[in-house]
């Protein structure tokens, strides 16, 4: 079933949990991702302006609707990290759940204006809006072994303003997460994030989560995060299942053990990030 409106967002804020956004490339992808549903939890389906390069976007919004649409779990499908504002209409009219805005490369003025346009175009539609405000080092698709910059970092007072000056639903920040994974533990600033939760009305969004420690993980779920992005862990899992049955598929042509096994993989890797993803342990905060 769709997941719609922001009430599993905000209930999971309230929880001290968070809903998990997986990419997807493909229809083993979006295969592994809806099995997920195994866990009973709430998903979102990320087919989004970077997997629409690799599979089309009137392919892969079919896709992940239908897939949703069939779930016996809710299940959302978000447009990630978009700047296109008709890429963003074609989404919404097409029945995406919601929408993400990255205005993140702009200026702060022009950010606030692009936001505050995808957020008109979604209320005509009944979604919720994401928007991005500081800069996120590495690369959506291939992981970079990035380092996040304190200088490009979500500045809270600045997301008090963006927040009330757009309407947006949910804001994505960069407090030391990255995309991709790193050659070293990713720390995250859990102090500029608790005060970024205090400065603002909506619940936060954690990119960049990949291989991020589990402890590192709870202190940002207990600091107002209520989605979190996960694309590298998926990527990988899918890779070396495929490396791994390649040579018994390759005598055979056997392209259906490899997709498979690439399918079950995804399956796997989300519902271990959806175990990590559950309500901090009773008087913790990490």
């Amino acid at each position: 079933m769709l997941l719609h409106g922001t009430d599993a967002l905000k209930e999971a804020a309230a929880a001290g949990h968070a809903l998990p956004g997986f990419v997807a490339y493909n229809l083993e992808t979006v295969q592994g991702i809806t099995a997920a549903e195994a866990a009973g939890r709430p998903v979102v389906i990320q087919a989004g302006s970077s997997p629409f390069k690799h599979a089309g976007r009137e392919a892969l919004m079919l896709l992940a609707l239908d897939a949703a649409a069939h779930s016996t779990a809710p299940l959302g499908v978000h447009l990630d990290h978009s700047r296109d504002l008709d890429e963003i209409t074609a989404c919404l009219k097409a029945g995406y759940t919601s929408v993400m805005i990255d205005g993140s490369h702009l200026p702060f003025a022009e950010n606030i204006a692009l936001t505050k346009e995808a957020v008109r175009r979604a209320r005509d539609h009944g979604a919720w809006v994401e928007a991005e405000l500081g800069a996120l080092p590495g690369d959506e698709d291939v992981s970079t072994d990035a380092v996040a910059h304190t200088a490009a970092m979500t500045d809270p007072r600045q997301a008090a303003e963006f927040v009330a000056a757009t309407g947006v639903d949910a804001l994505a920040v960069a407090v030391g997460n990255v995309h991709g994974f790193t050659q070293h533990p990713v720390r995250l600033d859990l102090e500029r994030l608790a005060a970024i939760h205090e400065a603002v009305t909506v619940p936060l969004v954690l990119h960049g989560a990949s291989g991020l420690p589990v402890e590192e993980l709870h202190g940002a779920l207990a600091r107002g995060v209520a989605k979190v992005n996960v694309n590298a862990e998926l990527r990988r899992a899918y890779l070396e299942a495929t490396r791994a049955t390649l040579p018994s598929a390759l005598p055979g042509s056997d392209v259906v053990s490899l997709w498979a096994a690439g399918r079950d993989a995804v399956r796997d890797a989300a519902l271990d990030v959806i175990g990590r993803l559950s309500p901090r342990a009773e008087g913790t905060d990490a």
